[in-house]
């Protein structure tokens, strides 16, 4: 049997005990659906809030934000790190105001960010565009000092500008670092969007959570957990799709005569 496919039933296998073993534990441990409702259950309101077109508009509202939030931060992430692999001074003047703007917990950048441009999508999307900025510059910086130096050696030879072997070379060899940064900013981007909709937001999938615990309602705050979930999974995987068709290019680009036989 293909390897991948086994652990890929292994996986489903284990999921399928584990909510075996919450359901069994919910109904005849006595636990109460206040603090622990069973997955059954669980389901049950996430295809009513489904079917009804409840979780429609707070679906639609998160996946904005997210989008639109790792939109502006990702590529702001990537000029930034761009500019700052260019430039050393850049780097020793600007680095440490970024990492003080990182290191602050954005839980408490929260209420100032609704403080100043009020209720609404912006204060989620900045705050969003925030927390996707530092892994795309961090990883966009360390991946273009990775350049091999007799590479740039050459390409300094041979006569190309700063543009030509920034865009030529040193782009292509920090591809990979890149799209690890983007795989961490696609899965941050999801936790900021959420975070920012706890403190001010009336839609989307985090207020869905603060309604439901303001109506001490844990089933619906465990759908909404649900689909969260389910949002974060399809967003990772849309980003490996990207970086595998990136990446084919880039291994095509290196090698374009193809294998030698």
């Amino acid at each position: 049997m293909n390897p991948i496919l086994l652990a890929r039933l292994w996986a489903a296998a284990l999921l399928v005990l584990l909510l075996a073993v919450w359901e069994g534990a919910g109904r005849l441990g006595g636990i109460s659906a206040l603090v622990l409702p069973v997955p059954s259950a669980i389901l049950q309101a996430l295809w009513t809030g489904l079917a009804s077109g409840y979780f429609w508009p707070h679906l639609l509202a998160t996946v904005q934000a997210v989008l639109l939030g790792l939109a502006a931060g990702a590529s702001f992430g990537l000029l930034a790190g761009m500019a700052l692999a260019e430039s050393v001074l850049l780097e020793r003047v600007l680095k440490p105001y970024v990492v003080v703007s990182q290191v602050v917990p954005k839980l408490a950048l929260a209420p100032l960010f609704v403080l100043w441009f009020g209720f609404g999508m912006l204060p989620t999307v900045l705050i969003t565009a925030l927390v996707c900025f530092f892994p795309l510059m961090e990883n966009t910086l360390t991946g273009l000092r990775q350049v091999d130096a007799q590479r740039l050696q050459l390409f300094r030879m041979l006569g190309a500008s700063r543009l030509q072997t920034l865009v030529r070379l040193k782009l292509p060899t920090g591809l990979p670092a890149i799209l690890a940064g983007l795989r961490v900013a696609v899965v941050l981007a999801l936790v900021g969007a959420v975070v920012a909709e706890f403190m001010g937001a009336s839609q989307g999938l985090g207020a869905v959570v603060i309604a439901s615990q303001g109506m001490m309602d844990t089933t619906l705050m465990f759908a909404a957990l649900l689909l969260i979930a389910a949002l974060g999974l399809l967003l990772y995987q849309a980003c490996l799709l990207l970086e595998r068709w990136l990446m084919r290019g880039h291994t095509m680009a290196a090698n374009p005569a193809g294998p030698r036989r």
